[in-house]
């Protein structure tokens, strides 16, 4: 289970470091094996580990190529899906076209979702974030029941 928000740098190359304290886990679950796509609707990046991506993957290959929702769905997520690794210093290398697709700049977020990670700018995740704790207050009718 990925939690937390990290603040991570984009170095020139375009490499990220995936913070330690998860590096151990996503080198069990799938030996630093991941799939890196764009969101449906939010500007940021979402980091799958492998096994979570197959599952998806699954469930698009099942969706219609004429149903024009469906196409939509499909060309994103699977249209942007990259394989990436990370490497001997837990670094990935993060597709240029992916990092201009949400705007990325040297400060980024990773965020845990979960199975998944989003990864964020860090200006755009800042907005985010205050735009999710305005709309949390007259959202209301729409929340889950969830114990605390």
């Amino acid at each position: 289970m990925f939690r937390g928000a990290s603040a991570i740098s984009v170095d020139a190359k375009g490499r990220i470091a995936m913070p330690a304290r998860h590096r151990d886990a996503l080198q069990n679950l799938c030996a630093g094996q991941l799939v890196i796509t764009r969101d449906l609707s939010l500007p940021c990046l979402l980091v799958f580990p492998m096994p979570a991506w197959e599952r998806l993957e699954q469930d698009l290959e099942k969706l219609s190529n004429t149903n024009p929702v469906h196409q939509r769905i499909k060309r994103i997520l699977m249209g942007f899906a990259t394989e990436i690794e990370l490497d001997s210093a837990g670094r990935m290398l993060l597709p240029q076209v992916l990092r201009e697709q949400c705007g990325m700049t040297k400060d980024a977020m990773l965020v845990g979702q979960g199975k998944v990670f989003q990864l964020w700018d860090a200006g755009r995740w800042d907005e985010q974030i205050r735009v999710d704790i305005e709309a949390h207050g007259t959202d209301t009718a729409e929340l889950p029941a969830l114990s605390f």
